[in-house]
């Protein structure tokens, strides 16, 4: 049995949970999350606690339980308190802004680069260079800020790209640094 897997999860008094044995639905302040669980995950709630176990301890299901007692543990902070991520623009003349729909970025390129955003994400530009994310969903969180750094990874040489708030950047000496 997974360690994490058989941790009991704190459910908050503004979250609501439904699960009718194949989708579960949570339900809270930023929104609502669902997740299709396994049939040989069982789930059990007692009163503010939720429980995660298995029907049998085969080896493919075992390695399952933990994965969807994290997953469902993300969904309830998810929407109870969010996620947030913070992208900073390292380059001269590099730049973001939001209009309607779009984050527009101007990378360096000869053109600028228009993406859109998906519905559950908010987007903030702070200073032109500065870009924080916020969404319930983590995964897709994770992915539409995969997705804007990979216009501009972090290079090692000057430190240039798009780079996690608190990224360290292990820097090359390059050609002169003999």
């Amino acid at each position: 049995m997974s360690r994490i897997g058989k941790l009991p999860i704190i459910v908050p008094k503004q979250v609501s949970i439904s699960y009718n044995g194949i989708d579960l639905t949570v339900t809270g302040k930023y929104g609502t999350l669902q997740q299709k669980i396994p049939q040989h995950i069982i789930i059990e709630q007692n009163a503010d606690l939720i429980y995660v176990s298995l029907k049998n301890e085969r080896e493919t299901y075992k390695a399952l339980h933990g994965l969807y007692r994290t997953l469902i543990s993300n969904m309830i902070t998810g929407v109870s308190e969010q996620f947030n991520l913070t992208l900073i623009l390292k380059g001269v003349g590099y730049r973001a802004t939001v209009q309607e729909d779009k984050i527009i970025l101007s990378l360096g390129y000869s053109h600028s680069i228009d993406i859109e955003i998906p519905k559950t994400v908010f987007v903030e530009v702070a200073q032109n260079t500065t870009i924080k994310l916020s969404s319930c969903n983590k995964e897709l969180l994770g992915l539409f800020a995969a997705k804007l750094r990979s216009w501009r990874p972090p290079e090692p040489y000057k430190g240039k790209g798009i780079l996690y708030k608190d990224e360290q950047i292990l820097r090359k000496a390059g050609k002169s640094g003999k």
